[in-house]
Parts: C-alpha cells; sequence; structure tokens
C-alpha cells in the first residue's frame, strides 16, 4: 500500500509527548530519515504548557513511512512516543469505523507488544494502551486499523483468546455516549441500599426468588453504620423485575426496619457523579426565585427570629420564603436575611414601606436581593467611578475641609489676613 493513501502528504502526529519534549529534541530524533518541512509541538494558547502531541511534516511520504516503521514506540524522556499519519478530516477521526476495543490486557503488555499482536490483520492508523498518571497500564488499549474488515477480522479472531495468560475481550469501538443508552436496555448489575446486616450469601438467598443471581456481594459504610450491596442477575429481565417487585418497598428481613428499600441499576461512579450533579441543578433551579421577588433585609437585631421576620413583611402580601442567616458554629443571628414574596408587585410594596423602618433598636435595610456575582459587578463598577473623579468632587463649596486651590493663598498676596 502506498504511504500516501493515507494521508497525501508526509505528515506525521506524534503523541504521548512528555511535557518537556521541544521541536528541536524532535528535530534530532527525526533528522537522519529524510528532509523535514517543519516541526510543530502543539501548546495551550494562554500557558504555553505542552499539549502532549507535535506534528513533523516530511517533504517525501516515503521518508514519514519510514519514521513510522522505524521510530514509533521509542523512548523519548522515558515515555513511549506514538506515531501515525495525520488525519486532516475530523469526521473520518470521530466516526470510529476500523476502531478497536481491547481489555483484560496484562498490566505487562506496552504500546509496542499491542502494535505486533495485531499487526497481522491489517494495516494500524494508531495503537495505545491507556495509562495511569504513574505510568502504569490500566488493562485496556485501543487500536485503529486502516479498514473494517482488518477490526472485524480482530475481533472474530482475538476475542477471548489467552495473552500473557490472560483472557482478552476484543470489541469494536462504542462511543461513550452509545454505551450509556446502551445500559438502559441490557444491565443485570443492580445496587441495594438501606438493607439489614446481611453477607452475600444471604442477600443472594433474598434476591433469587426474582431469578438466577449470578453473584452477591455486601458493604458497610463506615461512617454511616450502613450496609448496601450489589446483585447481579443472569438476564436483564430478571435485574427489571427485582427492581419493579423491591424498589421503594419495606420487606421484613432484607430491609431496615421502618426504611424503604432503594433499588436501582448499578451505576459506575462517574456516571453516578453525572446522576447526581443533574438532580443537584435540578433541585437548584426549582429553589430559584424571581429576581423582583426576593428582598435582601439587614441591620436585624441580634433577637430577631425567622417567625418574627415572616411576621413584620406578611402584612405586604403572601410571603413564600423566609430565613435568617446563622453563624454555622453559633447558630447567632448574623443580622440579615431573606424575604421572598408570590408577586413582584408585593416585594416592590415592602421595600417602599419598609427600608429605613424602625425594627427593635435598628433602621432596616431592605433592596432586591442580588447575586453575589452581579453584586460584586456592581460594587466594582462603583469603586472604579469614584476612583476616576477628583477627591472635591464628593464635598460642596464651603464643606469642612474644601477649599478651591486655585485661589488657595490669594488673600494673603493681596494683602489680605
Amino acid at each position: 500500500m502506498s504511504p500516501t493513501s493515507l494521508s497525501g502528504s508526509g505528515s506525521l502526529y506524534v503523541g504521548d509527548l512528555h511535557s518537556d519534549v521541544t521541536e528541536a529534541i524532535l528535530f534530532e530524533i527525526f533528522k537522519d530519515l529524510g528532509p523535514i518541512i517543519s516541526i510543530r509541538v502543539c501548546r495551550d494558547t494562554i500557558t504555553r504548557a505542552s499539549l502532549g502531541y507535535a506534528y513533523v511534516n516530511f517533504q517525501n511520504p516515503i521518508d514519514a513511512e519510514r519514521a513510522i516503521d522505524t521510530q514509533n514506540h521509542i523512548l523519548v524522556k522515558e515515555r513511549p512516543i506514538r506515531i501515525m499519519w495525520s488525519q486532516r478530516d475530523p469526521s473520518a477521526r470521530r466516526s470510529g469505523l476500523g476502531n478497536v476495543f481491547i481489555k483484560n490486557l496484562h498490566k505487562s503488555i506496552d504500546n509496542k507488544a499491542l502494535y505486533d499482536t495485531f499487526s497481522g490483520y491489517g494495516n494500524i492508523l494508531s495503537c495505545k494502551v491507556v495509562y495511569d498518571d504513574s505510568g502504569a497500564s490500566k488493562g485496556y488499549g485501543f487500536v485503529h486499523f486502516e479498514t473494517e474488515e482488518s477490526s472485524k477480522k480482530a475481533c472474530e479472531e482475538m476475542n477471548g483468546l489467552l495473552l500473557q495468560d490472560l483472557k482478552i475481550f476484543v470489541g469494536p469501538f462504542v462511543k461513550r455516549s452509545q454505551r450509556q443508552s446502551g445500559l438502559l436496555t441490557r444491565f443485570t448489575n443492580v445496587y441495594v441500599k438501606e438493607i439489614c446486616d446481611l453477607d452475600a450469601t444471604e442477600l443472594k438467598e433474598k434476591f433469587s426468588k426474582y431469578g438466577d443471581v449470578t453473584s452477591a456481594c455486601t458493604k458497610k459504610e463506615p461512617r454511616l453504620s450502613k450496609t448496601f450491596g450489589f446483585v447481579n442477575f443472569a438476564t436483564h429481565e430478571q435485574a427489571v423485575k427485582a427492581i419493579e417487585e423491591c424498589h421503594g418497598q419495606e420487606i421484613e428481613g432484607l430491609s431496615v426496619e421502618g426504611t424503604k428499600l432503594y433499588v436501582q441499576r448499578a451505576m459506575k461512579r462517574a456516571e453516578r457523579d453525572i446522576e447526581i450533579r443533574k438532580r443537584f441543578l435540578a433541585e437548584k433551579a426549582k429553589r430559584q426565585f424571581p429576581p423582583a421577588n426576593n428582598l435582601y433585609i439587614k441591620n436585624l437585631d441580634e433577637s430577631v427570629n425567622d417567625e418574627e421576620l415572616r411576621k413584620l413583611f406578611n402584612a405586604f402580601g403572601e410571603v413564600t420564603s423566609s430565613v435568617i442567616m446563622k453563624d454555622f458554629n453559633t447558630k447567632q443571628n448574623k443580622g440579615f436575611g431573606f424575604v421572598c414574596y408570590k408577586e413582584a408587585e408585593q416585594a416592590q410594596k415592602a421595600l417602599l414601606e419598609m427600608n429605613g423602618k424602625m425594627f427593635g433598636t435598628k433602621p432596616l435595610y431592605v433592596n432586591i436581593a442580588q447575586k453575589k456575582d452581579a453584586r460584586r459587578s456592581m460594587l466594582e463598577l462603583q469603586y472604579a467611578q469614584r476612583r476616576s473623579m477628583p477627591p472635591h468632587a464628593f464635598m460642596p463649596p464651603g464643606a469642612p475641609g474644601y477649599y478651591n486651590p486655585m485661589y488657595y493663598g490669594m488673600a494673603s498676596y493681596y494683602g489680605g489676613k
């Protein structure tokens, strides 16, 4: 196969670079292979830190092909580099065609060993084992073939084989969004909480009535002294049945007394974090008040409580919520709070009537509540405007300390006292 059929030029992508690798270092590596047009290490536009990859453009595509054959996976700054043809078409990069996912790899298998294992099935555009921050293999990797036929052949022949005494999984690469949507229709693993102090055998026995349980385990949350567990069923339908019949139910001998079971699809930590964040943002959106309905009140006496504040402002309309802010440790009134009305007109009426009114021993300050960032922006603007004005602009003529510098001292010049 001609090398130009891959990229149409002698342009190479060089990835997995150490942050200290520069254009000069890459030039020393590739200079003996043929004339080089340009080398560029890609960097962050602000910090100028290396992004971990570069482009090397050879004058002759044959020299670029030789670079892939001889320099791929060599150690540079104690890190193996990865060289492939530069793929300029983003749609081809994102399509996933020809890309293969391999998991359950032995920790000793690196990029080169993975490349050598799969190179017999066709031309490889890219090959990568994924490592953690410490440089240890995570046990999975990717091989991107030039053609889809090569990737299918590799999946058919390599899936389930032993590699370094470990049975590997080899299958077509699936995008994360597609993997997550597919989980909803084929999951078999169920997460269970609010359960009694059971061991794995007892949990398995309790859920066996809903289907064939292949495995079960229980764990304890040390801080809360609560037990939770996982139950894996043989089929998706059995897992769904267990959720439908157990979730939200009190089951004697299974759930904590007086508590309803939580039984749902088991999720990975990253997926669970996303779900929790979505719920948090949804709840936050529910609690947000219309801007003109929420009032900020300060200069409150320390003796005032939430009930007294609500009673005071109820005279102007229906109050949906009111709160006085308190110190987290001492629970002492901080001297300010918020009152939210159902209608903006009610809030405006309370603002006009209550701002400056004596309550207890202090005059109240009442205004429309603002978010912290909006309030900060307004204060910064006011401060900037004050700094741009001369000092005497704030004092009327005749005020203490006021003088006109143009005429200062002229009385003594003309003989005045």
